[in-house]
C-alpha cells in the first residue's frame, strides 16, 4: 500500500473517552431513486464507518421501507416522490430545513435530473447552507451554470469523475483527462468549490492549493465506489475538519479501504460495499502511520 504524505494530509478528528453521538456531527443524504437506492445506502454506511454520530437518508417514501429494513443504523426521511420513485419538489421545503440540523449535506448519488427531480435539485444547492457534496445526477442538473455554485453561502465539495467534469465545463471526458489538474483547479477558481476530480492520482484543489492523492486501484472502478468516497468526506465534514482538509484525507482514506480490500480479494472481485466494510481497517492503518 501507497504511504501516505502525511504532511499533506491532517491527523484524524479527535474521539473523546466521555463523548456521545452528537459531538461527532450529523450528516443529511439526499440520494437514491428507484432502481438506485444503494447509491444512498452506500454513502450512508460509508458515512457511519467513518465515525459521523448519525446519518439521516432522505429518499423516496417509496422506497423507505426497504431501506429500515436493511440498514437498521441508518435514520431515513421518507420525503414526497414522483410516479417513476425519485424525490418531487414537494421534498424541497422538508429538506431545506432538514439540512438546518447538519453539519454537512450529500446531494445528487442515485438521482435523475429529469422532471421535478433535477429542478429540485437546482433550487436546492443554493438553498442549503451547511457545507454541500456534490455528486451524481447533481452535476447534470447544474450543467454548466457555475454561477448555481459560486452563489452559494456555506462550502462546496464536488466529487466528479472525468466524464461529470466534462459536462459542467462544457468539455469532453478525454479533454479533461488530458489536462486533469488544469480543469480541476480552474473550474475551482471559478465556482468558488473544492473539487475532487476522480480517477488514478484523484485531484484535490481549492483553485489554489492541490493534492494528488496516491492511494486506491484499478479494482475501486465499480459501480458505488463514487458514493462511498461522498460518504467518507461526509463524515469528516461532521467530526469538524475543515471541508479542504476532510476532502483530501477523505479521498486518502477511501483509496487505502480500497486497497486493503483488493489486496484481501484481488482487483477483479471488489464491490463498493467492500470498499465500505474496509473503511475501519483503513482508519486504523492511517492512525498507525500518524502514530
Amino acid at each position: 500500500m501507497t504511504p501516505a504524505n502525511l504532511n499533506e494530509l491532517p491527523p484524524l478528528p479527535n474521539r473523546m473517552a466521555d463523548s456521545h453521538k452528537g459531538d461527532y456531527g450529523r450528516v443529511l443524504i439526499i440520494a437514491g431513486s428507484a432502481g438506485m437506492t444503494g447509491a444512498g445506502a452506500m454513502a450512508s454506511i460509508a458515512s457511519l464507518r467513518s465515525g459521523v454520530g448519525v446519518v439521516l437518508w432522505a429518499l423516496p417514501k417509496s422506497l423507505n421501507s426497504i431501506a429500515e429494513s436493511m440498514f437498521p443504523e441508518i435514520m431515513t426521511l421518507p420525503i414526497p416522490d414522483t410516479p417513476s420513485g425519485a424525490p418531487a419538489m414537494d421534498a424541497r421545503e422538508i429538506l431545506v430545513e432538514a439540512a438546518r440540523e447538519t453539519n454537512c449535506v450529500v446531494l445528487g448519488p442515485g438521482l435523475p435530473v429529469a422532471g421535478d427531480t433535477g429542478e429540485l435539485m437546482r433550487l436546492l444547492i443554493p438553498e442549503i447552507f451547511p457545507t454541500l457534496i456534490i455528486d451524481g445526477g447533481a452535476f447534470s442538473a447544474i450543467g454548466t451554470e457555475f454561477m448555481i455554485i459560486r452563489k452559494r453561502q456555506g462550502p462546496t465539495i464536488l466529487t466528479p469523475h472525468p466524464g461529470e467534469m466534462g459536462r459542467i465545463t462544457g468539455k469532453t471526458s478525454a479533454q479533461v483527462q488530458e489536462k486533469r489538474q488544469e480543469f480541476a483547479v480552474k473550474y475551482a477558481k471559478h465556482s468558488g468549490a473544492i473539487v475532487a476530480l476522480k480517477g488514478k492520482g484523484t485531484i484535490v484543489t481549492d483553485g489554489n492549493s492541490v493534492y494528488v492523492n496516491q492511494s486506491g486501484n484499478a479494482g475501486m472502478s465499480t459501480a458505488g465506489s463514487g458514493d462511498v468516497l461522498c460518504g467518507v468526506i461526509s463524515a469528516l465534514v461532521g467530526q469538524g475538519l475543515p471541508p479542504f482538509d476532510a476532502t483530501k484525507l477523505g479521498v486518502y482514506l477511501h483509496g487505502l479501504a480500497g486497497d486493503i480490500a483488493a489486496e484481501e480479494l484481488g482487483m477483479h472481485g471488489v464491490i463498493a460495499s467492500d470498499i465500505a466494510a474496509r473503511l475501519p481497517a483503513a482508519f486504523r492503518h492511517y492512525a498507525g502511520q500518524r502514530s
